[in-house]
């Protein structure tokens, strides 16, 4: 049986992630992940790609806070709304996407810049900003956040344990970034998934998850080597892209826990 382990939110994008027990799914994905997301003077997403101090900022979560902070300085901490009056929007870019956001607050956009020594803002998206996914893998003109490009990433716990036993340097799943990873079935099963159902909350899987440069950068300590692209390289590329993990879109809402079972 296949049972979820561990559920993750990344809720300002490309920051570290926060461990739940369990989430409300939504339209655009799990709450809060990938709400909040850094963009540059061209109102351009930033991510560990260029930035891979970005992998030393964490973050909690209260009931009316985000809380962030960077793993050199765990003392100096910014504390972020979780909800936002309604501000003046304007446009941002992610990918090819463009999509309307809300500046959080010139106190947010002064702490982020000075520790990553560049001028950045840090924006929100508000309930009505709708950001469709690739129209070649959607149903209904399904919506997700700041995402890449999809509102879930499925990835099973086999999955990792078959890669790290190619690897001289076992790494964790924080590389992968999922949001929810699962135990039991075998080695990469989540690539077949397509009707999935998690107690009341159904989903679909739709397109294996191409990775990046990203999975290269330890998200302990910001350096970046090239695994595990290099060993994945040898046995999970098709077509020039290297997959791991399932893109997931909600079909309907409600919670979602550790210990559930996923039927697929």
């Amino acid at each position: 049986m296949l049972k979820i382990s561990h559920l993750f939110i990344y809720p300002i994008k490309s920051l570290g992630g926060i461990e739940l027990t369990s989430s409300v799914v939504e339209e655009r994905g799990l709450q809060y992940d990938r709400r909040w997301m850094l963009i540059d003077e061209q109102n351009r997403f930033i991510t560990q790609r260029e930035h891979t101090q970005l992998a030393l900022f964490r973050t909690a979560i209260s009931s009316d806070h985000l809380e962030v902070f960077h793993l050199s300085d765990p003392l100096n901490r910014i504390l972020i709304p979780l909800q936002y009056d309604q501000h003046q929007r304007f446009d941002v870019t992610v990918w090819d996407d463009v999509c309307p956001a809300v500046a959080v607050s010139i106190e947010a956009d002064q702490w982020f810049s000075q520790r990553l020594h560049q001028s950045v803002r840090l924006v929100y998206m508000p309930e009505n900003s709708r950001r469709e996914i690739d129209p070649d893998y959607a149903f209904q003109q399904e919506i997700t956040s700041f995402s890449d490009g999809y509102p879930i990433l499925l990835l099973g716990q086999a999955s990792l344990d078959d890669l790290n036993t190619k690897l001289k340097d076992p790494i964790g799943m924080d590389r992968f970034r999922p949001n929810i990873v699962f135990t039991g079935g075998e080695a990469f099963c989540e690539d077949a998934m397509q009707s999935i159902t998690i107690g009341d909350v159904k989903m679909m899987g739709v397109k294996n998850c191409a990775r990046c440069i990203m999975t290269t950068t330890d998200q302990q300590t910001g350096e970046r080597s090239s695994e595990p692209l290099a060993t994945l390289s040898t046995y999970r590329k098709r077509n020039n892209k290297i997959y791991f993990g399932q893109n997931v879109i909600p079909v309907s809402s409600g919670i979602i826990r550790v210990g559930d079972a996923i039927l697929s």
